[in-house]
């Protein structure tokens, strides 16, 4: 993947520092917490993606490693501060709102339901916030 993307002429510097070696050893110890701060995560977890996602391999790999993941990052990453919980049946796509439009055009025509809605969750964060103040 790497070698693609550097072929690409894409840099590569920004996945070694998002791994889990890399913040723990480097990234955490030098960006300590602010007192002033209030910290509040989230989790997400999806089954293994279908044959076709590129985030098979990905997610094989984090939950080998870690466990229940998102396809990118897993639970036990996601959590700092206050933890508000892990979504089920949400993947990294859907966190960030870059799920297929058509695939869920298609899907709707066959009486499918989503089950998660990025917009409408971001919205509740930011009331949650709100209703703390914040």
């Amino acid at each position: 993947m790497y070698r693609l993307l550097e072929r690409a002429g894409l840099g590569t510097e920004a996945f070694a520092q998002l791994t889990t070696r890399h913040l723990a050893a480097d990234f955490n110890p030098r960006t300590a917490d602010d007192p002033a701060v209030r910290y509040f995560s989230f989790g997400a977890a999806v089954d293994a993606p279908s044959r076709l996602s590129p985030f098979r391999l990905p997610h094989r790999v984090v939950a080998e490693a870690e466990g229940a993941n998102d396809g990118l990052v897993s639970v036990a990453s996601s959590r700092w501060g206050t933890y508000h919980g892990t979504l089920v049946g949400v993947g990294h796509l859907d966190l960030i709102n870059w799920t297929n439009r058509l695939r869920w055009t298609v899907r709707e025509c066959m009486g499918f339901r989503r089950n998660f809605n990025a917009v409408a969750f971001y919205l509740a964060i930011a009331d949650m916030l709100a209703r703390e103040g914040l």
